[in-house]
């Protein structure tokens, strides 16, 4: 059975608001990262606690006060409507909001821990050459921490892309604007197309193991001593 044009559809807006999700989170999660790898401030804790939420708090949840916050009501709904924007629920920049903060952690945590593999001496070499802390940054760091860039991106893009429960309720039901894959599989199941279900599911299924495949294959062995 071929996918109908519903599916496909789908799966360019899936792979659409991945993509775009994936750059914003390069941008804004590297400064947070190197800012949670780097300071011993007090409140590095509560602000490692407050990225890592998505991790266990349930999607309805984070869905349910995005969508408040950014209602008519509240505080990113008003700003965007002084703005000229209108409001972001039920939009596809409104799924690329919440996904951002759904996703945070898969980009923060990996590129986190590669900083902190980096160390001090790398950086203090480059002081000693009169390096400024951003040229350090971009000519040290970055590329010590590349597989880090890596790994983060890749989870990123795929965790967006299995994303369910927070683009329902931000973004509902809306073919072409809101519709993504893992909720037009959902639109199938509930119209009983389970032939239709399976194959896009099963198309999800095998993404995800190629990615986890190719990040356990790709991962170097540890070194023997």
């Amino acid at each position: 059975m071929a996918l109908t044009d519903g599916d496909l559809q789908a799966i360019w807006l899936t792979v659409r608001l991945a993509g775009i999700v994936t750059v914003i989170l390069l941008l804004v999660g590297t400064p947070i990262a190197w800012w949670l790898a780097r300071t011993k401030a007090w409140w590095k804790g509560p602000v490692g606690a407050v990225v890592a939420l998505p991790l266990v708090l349930p999607p309805s949840v984070l869905g349910f006060y995005l969508l408040l916050a950014m209602g008519p009501d509240g505080p990113v709904g008003h700003l965007t409507q002084t703005l000229g924007i209108g409001l972001l629920p039920f939009t596809f920049w409104g799924l690329v909001t919440a996904s951002v903060f759904y996703s945070l952690p898969f980009m923060v945590q990996p590129l986190q821990t590669a900083f902190e593999a980096i160390g001090d001496r790398p950086l203090e070499v480059a002081a000693t050459l009169r390096a400024s802390p951003l040229d350090a940054f971009f000519t040290v760091a970055v590329p010590l921490a590349l597989p880090g860039f890596l790994t983060a991106s890749i989870l990123t893009f795929a965790h967006t892309v299995g994303e369910f429960g927070v683009v329902l309720m931000i973004g509902g039901n809306l073919p072409g604007e809101t519709r993504v894959a893992s909720v037009q599989i959902y639109d199938h199941v509930e119209a009983l197309e389970y032939a239709q279900a399976h194959q896009l599911a099963a198309m999800m299924l095998v993404f995800s193991f190629l990615v986890l495949l190719g990040l356990y294959a790709w991962r170097p062995n540890p070194k023997k001593g």
